[in-house]
């Protein structure tokens, strides 16, 4: 069952390794079978991923002179190393993701966090014409667009940040609220024509400041957005969470009314431990088992794959049954 991933962090390890081939003169990491890539080709294509997400990710601790370069090289990573792999396609365009043929996989630029284009919307126009098709004002910490779920003090989006989401609005660019604060989320949700958490759980299941609570999920669903399910275990329960402590997450967004709205966004490559039997992209085909044997696979397939084509691919497909659905 073909898998569409919102989230990983993969261009900020490859980036990350090729500044330091300067000093070493040895590239460490390789997109194509690296051991240390949890979204290499190899376990992208063993666990049956279609789409995947690739995030442009500046740590925040970086000088500011210096964010929109690293955003660059991370760029550069994306068109030398992924899309030079055999069988990965740049999607520039949602609609082209039906148009994927056997044995391709669809890459898609995103941008965790404005903080590489700084109050420069002509830098975000450039990465829109670079592919970027979706976009997260900030992330933990509070930039010149938003606050993150770090910052104390409670403002929402600034007037940059409205700025910029509108900016998004008339180029047709999902605006990402993962990792905003409860007030930024509500701004983006009132703001923004088309929304997604790419990487967030259920905060009724559990207490984490990068879970949403109900009201801002059932605000997702009545948008018409979409809730990915993260599997970064911090965010799932205390201990060592297995793929099965997923459930609950999913259920209470069904229970709010997102059976239509729930995706996956694994954030791998950009987590530090894992779900039982779910430690790589290879590993997908382990979740997709365990969702068919709880909740059968006409829901497999929305969650895997159909919710997200439905909402942002095509445009017509209420009343439509999943298990007829051309793919």
């Amino acid at each position: 069952m073909e898998i569409i991933d919102t989230h990983c962090d993969a261009l900020l390890k490859l980036q990350s390794d090729y500044r330091e081939s300067y000093r070493s003169r040895e590239r460490v990491l390789d997109f194509k079978d690296g051991e240390n890539l949890d979204t290499s080709a190899e376990k992208l294509r063993k666990g049956g991923v279609k789409v995947q997400f690739f995030a442009i990710f500046i740590p925040p601790m970086l000088p500011d002179n210096e964010k929109w370069q690293h955003a660059l090289e991370q760029v550069d990573c994306f068109y030398n190393e992924v899309l030079a792999e055999e069988g990965f396609v740049h999607i520039r365009n949602f609609e082209e993701i039906d148009r994927l043929e056997e044995g391709e996989i669809g890459a898609v630029l995103a941008l965790e966090g404005a903080d590489a284009v700084g109050n420069d919307l002509m830098k975000l126009r450039t990465l829109f014409r670079l592919g970027v098709l979706s976009v997260g004002l900030t992330w933990n910490d509070t930039n010149l667009a938003a606050d993150g779920v770090g910052e104390q003090r409670g403002a929402g989006l600034s007037k940059f940040g409205l700025e910029l989401v509108e900016c998004c609005n008339s180029h047709d660019i999902l605006v990402d609220v993962s990792h905003l604060n409860p007030e930024g989320v509500d701004d983006v949700i009132g703001n923004a024509d088309r929304v997604i958490a790419t990487h967030s759980n259920a905060r009724g299941v559990f207490d984490h400041r990068r879970n949403l609570y109900d009201e801002q999920i059932r605000a997702l669903i009545d948008k018409g957005g979409m809730v990915n399910i993260v599997f970064n275990p911090p965010f799932i329960k205390k201990g060592n969470p297995g793929i099965e402590d997923l459930f609950p997450h999913i259920d209470r967004i069904i229970e709010l009314g997102g059976e239509h709205a729930i995706g996956l966004g694994s954030d791998f490559d950009g987590i530090g431990s894992y779900v039982g039997g779910l430690e790589d992209a290879g590993d997908y085909q382990n979740l997709v088992e365990a969702l068919v044997q709880n909740y059968g696979e006409a829901f497999t397939e929305r969650i895997t794959h159909l919710n997200f084509k439905e909402k942002f691919v095509k445009k017509d497909l209420s009343g439509t049954d999943p298990q007829k659905l051309e793919l």
